[in-house]
C-alpha cells in the first residue's frame, strides 16, 4: 500500500467521531428544550450546564478533525 493512501484511509478512519456529533448535540439540545417546556422555571439554571456539555460535544469533533488533518498534512 502506498503512503499516500494510508494517509487517506487514516484520516477518513480518524473522522467517524465526527458522525456522533451531530447525534450528540441533538441529545443535549433535545434534552435542554424537554426539561424547559415541562419547567420553565428551571430553564435558566440550567443553560450553563447545556452549554458546557455542547463544548464538550464540539471539542471532541474539533479534537477528531485535527487528527485527520495532522495525518493528511503531518
Amino acid at each position: 500500500m502506498e503512503l499516500e493512501a494510508a494517509k487517506m484511509i487514516g484520516a477518513g478512519l480518524a473522522t467517524i467521531a465526527l458522525a456522533g456529533i451531530g447525534a450528540g448535540l441533538g441529545n443535549v439540545f433535545g434534552s435542554y428544550l424537554t426539561g424547559a417546556m415541562r419547567n420553565p422555571a428551571a430553564a435558566d439554571k440550567q443553560r450553563p450546564t447545556m452549554m458546557l456539555a455542547f463544548a464538550l460535544v464540539e471539542a471532541t469533533g474539533l479534537f477528531a478533525l485535527l487528527i485527520a488533518f495532522l495525518i493528511l498534512f503531518g
